[in-house]
């Protein structure tokens, strides 16, 4: 049970951030917007944040499928830090504190959790 969490968790994270890079990539406005700090018409950070998010997810479901848990926990470890820059991201450019605490900093917790119950399966 404690395994099948550790894993559902860990793919549901990588799943959302693949989700996150498709719509940074097809929707780039409106998810600039969701992300917290609304984007002008300069569309190429918004791609480079829909790569990014995608790679990460990517990344993360190929260590869950081929490495295993505990270096697919690392990389959640490190991770962790692109949704704690994100909050501030959100705070130092007039997003709110709503968005940049309800969305990314509880982003962090819950990346940080998957890495912990990753490592300790």
């Amino acid at each position: 049970m404690f395994t099948a969490i550790a894993y559902g968790l860990a793919i549901a994270l990588n799943l959302l951030c693949l989700l996150i890079g498709a719509r940074f990539l097809f929707q780039p406005v409106a998810a600039a917007a969701g992300y917290g700090v609304p984007a002008g018409t300069d569309r190429a950070y918004l791609t480079i944040k829909g790569m990014r998010d995608g790679t990460y997810g990517v990344a993360g479901l190929a260590l869950l499928a081929f490495a295993g848990p505990h270096p697919a926990a690392w990389l959640m470890l490190v991770a962790a830090v692109l949704p704690l820059g994100d909050t501030l991201i959100v705070l130092r450019n007039g997003g709110t504190r709503a968005t940049a605490f309800g969305v990314h900093f509880a982003t962090a917790v819950l990346v940080l959790i998957s890495a912990a119950l990753l490592f300790a399966v």
